[in-house]
């Protein structure tokens, strides 16, 4: 296939690319500077500026454009961006689509769990419903202007969760682990929907060759507590862990950042992909963390 990703220079896209290239299919990356490849092409989406006719030309968009969720904390300047990065770039990509002679035949847009909003207790399958919260409207808007593409193309919107790379949410918590200072955040007993990054980009190659549509989960086969993820990661690093971090102190500091990241429990289970006969490389976040220390 010919695969256009927006976003391939991040953690997700960058992985997302190098499966799709080993696994013999073209990748073609829009860039928001001079293109500096023959494969890179010039896009401006806050100015929804792009050259449609490149959606004649390949068999399927990838969209993974958005701006951190993990820069912290979230000021009202910050919240406004998170929304509009994501409806910006969904909105150029899809109006591309609706102009094109003949538009590609899947589109795979960017989501996130915080769909769900904070649900403990709860087993969250794709059917679920929408819960509260600010990423729960994102996540909304989000995923309705993905559903303006082509009635042709295949739409699905990736659900993910927290991603086990070199990147994103675990940027902060690498450097805390190696200095011991990892433990229980208000008692670690939330569930946070975890997934390796090999198996973050595996997922999203085995759904361009699917029929899936819709929301689909990108989370790991076994749920984990937050607990469990960060004793994970402290044992792989090889380092103490208990220095417990009460829910007070994570409200204070972050605001709705801390209460709809770090504090929502989200029992997420990846069951489209499950029942589509994706297999997981890393099935327990344990797995996870011990590829990411080896690859560290």
């Amino acid at each position: 296939m010919k695969v256009l990703i927006a976003g391939a220079s991040g953690m997700i896209g960058t992985e997302v690319a190098s499966q799709l290239a080993a696994s013999g299919h073209e990748v073609l990356r829009l860039v928001r500077g001079t293109p500096k490849a023959a494969n890179e092409y010039n896009w401006a989406p806050s100015a929804r500026i792009i050259d449609f006719t490149l959606m004649d030309r390949v068999d399927a968009v990838v969209n993974l454009s958005g701006a951190s969720l993990s820069r912290l904390p979230w000021t009202p300047a910050w919240k406004r961006t998170i929304l509009a990065s994501r409806l910006e770039a969904t909105h150029t990509l899809t109006d591309a689509m609706r102009m094109a002679a003949s538009p590609p035949a899947v589109f795979l847009s960017g989501s996130a769990v915080g769909f769900y909003g904070d649900r403990p207790g709860q087993k969250l399958t794709e059917t679920a419903i929408r819960g509260t919260g600010f990423l729960a409207d994102v996540v909304e808007a989000w995923e309705s202007a993905a559903h303006l593409a082509p009635e042709k193309t295949r739409v699905v919107t990736l659900r993910t969760g927290v991603v086990i790379g070199r990147g994103g949410a675990m940027k902060p918590l690498l450097p805390a682990g190696k200095l011991g200072l990892l433990g229980p955040i208000a008692g670690g007993g939330q569930h946070w929907p975890w997934v390796s990054l090999h198996d973050e980009a595996a997922a999203i190659v085995h759904l361009l060759g699917s029929t899936l549509r819709g929301p689909v989960n990108i989370a790991g086969p076994t749920p984990a507590t937050a607990d469990t993820v960060l004793r994970s990661l402290a044992a792989a690093l090889r380092r103490p862990y208990g220095l417990p971090l009460p829910e007070k102190a994570i409200t204070l500091a972050l605001g709705d950042a801390g209460r709809e990241l770090l504090l929502a429990s989200q029992k997420v289970v990846p069951q489209k992909l499950l029942d589509d006969g994706f297999v997981f490389s890393t099935p327990t976040v344990r797995d996870a963390m011990d590829r990411l220390v080896a690859k560290r």
